[in-house]
């Protein structure tokens, strides 16, 4: 895919954050876009930029967990554009808590939106991908589908799983020689709302937790973020690492294999006591 313009992408979580950076690169190319999220102020935010660079835009509330709402998408999309050529599955939630004190419910809501939103888009738009003859998904994993870290179980679990999925995907499409290109997004720390909006286990300070994530973790613009999966979708690579932290994490998680497991158990407490979490 050497050009976007006049092709039709799909983003979910195009409130904020990399969706938002992804709808406005990809207006500036050229491209049509069918934005959604839960988030109906900063949606419409984004469409009005993404508008004023001349992009046709889409717009529709959708939670990306609810199956059938999604399949119901992926057809209005089809009706309003005809052809449909990428798929963003960007729409995330981030949770902090160790399994001992996380709730079902919290680990299952992280699942359903991290991990099935993804599972529900990529079903969903398929097989307009194939039809289109030239169609990409990208799922979002993120950092933490390479390496787990403590308090982040949920999150961990529901982007490795992403990561699993993905890469099958991806060698199903050339297995069944279907003109769908897949790549994978592993962000690090990006300067978003994803951490300032996660909830937490009981106990646990979630404010103080995302201030410390702004402050100190997040080092990647969402417009460089953006910047950099655009041009490795450009080139169809499979794995998309951005920024220096993830590309460093992903290289040190290689080079100690399990080893890593007990430096990060010894940095997370380190970590959790400067953002207040511990005594």
């Amino acid at each position: 895919m050497s050009t976007f313009a006049g092709k039709t992408a799909v983003i979910t979580g195009a409130g904020s954050g990399i969706g938002r950076a992804l709808a406005l690169q990809l207006a500036a190319e050229g491209a049509r876009l069918a934005l959604s999220d839960v988030d109906s102020v900063g949606l419409e935010q984004t469409a009005d930029q993404a508008r004023a660079l001349g992009a046709d835009v889409h717009t529709a509330h959708l939670n990306v967990a609810e199956r059938e709402a999604v399949l119901h998408y992926a057809d209005e999309v089809a009706a309003r554009f005809g052809t449909i050529n990428m798929v963003f599955n960007n729409a995330g939630i981030a949770f902090t808590g160790d399994v001992e004190v996380s709730e079902f419910k919290d680990i299952e809501h992280v699942i359903d939106v991290d991990f099935w939103g993804v599972v529900n888009g990529t079903k969903a738009f398929l097989p307009h991908l194939i039809a289109s003859g030239d169609g990409y998904v990208v799922n979002i994993s993120s950092l933490f589908g390479l390496i787990a870290i403590p308090s982040q179980s949920a999150y961990n679990a529901a982007k490795f799983a992403v990561r699993g999925f993905t890469e099958a995907l991806r060698m199903e499409m050339i297995t069944n020689k279907h003109p769908v290109a897949v790549t994978c997004v592993h962000p690090g720390g990006i300067k978003t709302a994803i951490a300032r909006n996660a909830t937490a286990a009981e106990g646990t300070d979630a404010t103080s937790l995302g201030e410390f994530f702004d402050k100190h973790l997040a080092r990647t613009s969402p417009e460089a973020a953006a910047k950099r999966i655009l041009k490795d979708v450009r080139r169809k690579r499979a794995r998309s690492l951005v920024g220096i932290d993830a590309r460093a994490l992903d290289l040190f998680q290689r080079t100690t294999g399990a080893g890593y497991e007990r430096i990060f158990a010894a940095v997370a407490g380190r970590v959790m006591k400067k953002a207040g979490q511990v005594s």
